[in-house]
């Protein structure tokens, strides 16, 4: 495809992308998105799609390094609070602003999570991990870096097994002792929750919220785990952009390079289409 093509087809999904709810029951915890973490009013309209040849340099937005609620960096809780019991995960966010939220499982891989935490903070956006703890326990100082540059951590359980096969007690192991880890290394406990291969069953979704998580699915799956080619993902992300949508991708379980690859090919063709890459917060009601 060409890159003529390519911008024709931003273009018609920014104009036709439908501006769709998260999915789930209304419950103790709505879900929103910082602008990176938030910035401007929702309403601030994005500068127009860029056109072949026509790239611009990137200077840093403060609008994406600022959480939802206000400036600074996101206040760090220290008391469990429990979330609501779901029935399925969420698939969506609010895509106020032409907000999409890009989200990385299975690390943190010393091979890759670096080189995409480098990536991210070039371009000033912030992103979701959803770690597993025997990655986190021996990789500490990336959960640090990633508090320090403003990314989300969520759970991805210890060991990534298939929950559906476990019984409860093995599941409220696999995920508190990866919200430990967490905990230790990061600051805070995390919100969020992922299963692995998306395997959700109400074991998991009540322990979850048991130990203050949402559960959070995706919109687009890059299947980057399949190593079709960097190129190949990052049509994958482009094609499905569009405001509330959570992309999955890996930084560990295999060989990410390309991963890594198509990162820096998308992340500032989304930008300059006019997208912001944002975070999941949460508040109460």
């Amino acid at each position: 495809m060409t890159k003529d093509q390519m911008f024709t087809r931003r273009r018609l999904l920014l104009g036709g992308a439908a501006l769709l709810g998260a999915a789930g029951t209304a419950g103790a915890a709505a879900l929103l998105v910082g602008d990176g973490a938030s910035g401007p009013a929702p309403g601030r309209a994005a500068g127009p799609a860029a056109g072949p040849g026509t790239r611009r340099a990137l200077k840093p937005s403060a609008y994406r390094l600022e959480p939802i609620a206000g400036h600074g960096p996101p206040t760090r809780r220290r008391t469990l609070v429990r979330a609501a019991v779901r029935r399925e995960p969420f698939l969506k966010v609010d895509g106020r602003g032409r907000s999409m939220v890009l989200t990385f499982d299975d690390g943190p891989d010393p091979r890759y999570t670096p080189d995409i935490l480098r990536i991210l903070r070039d371009h000033d956006v912030r992103a979701t991990f959803f770690v597993c703890g025997e990655m986190a326990v021996q990789h500490k100082d990336l959960l640090r870096e990633m508090a320090y540059d403003g990314h989300v951590v969520g759970n991805h359980t210890w060991s990534h097994p298939l929950l559906t096969t476990l019984s409860r007690s093995r599941i409220h192991a696999e995920m508190a002792r990866t919200s430990e880890i967490i905990e230790e290394a990061y600051g805070e406990p995390p919100l969020w929750f992922r299963a692995p291969y998306g395997a959700w069953n109400r074991a998991a979704f009540q322990l979850g919220a048991e130990l203050g998580m949402e559960p959070l699915g995706w919109t687009v799956d890059t299947l980057d785990w399949r190593t079709p080619g960097a190129h190949t993902i990052a049509e994958r992300v482009e094609k499905g952009a569009g405001p509330g949508v959570v992309v999955l991708a890996h930084d560990a379980g295999g060989d990410r390079s390309q991963s890594v690859r198509a990162l820096r090919e998308y992340l500032p063709d989304l930008l300059d289409a006019g997208y912001r890459i944002t975070v999941p917060r949460r508040t109460y009601t």
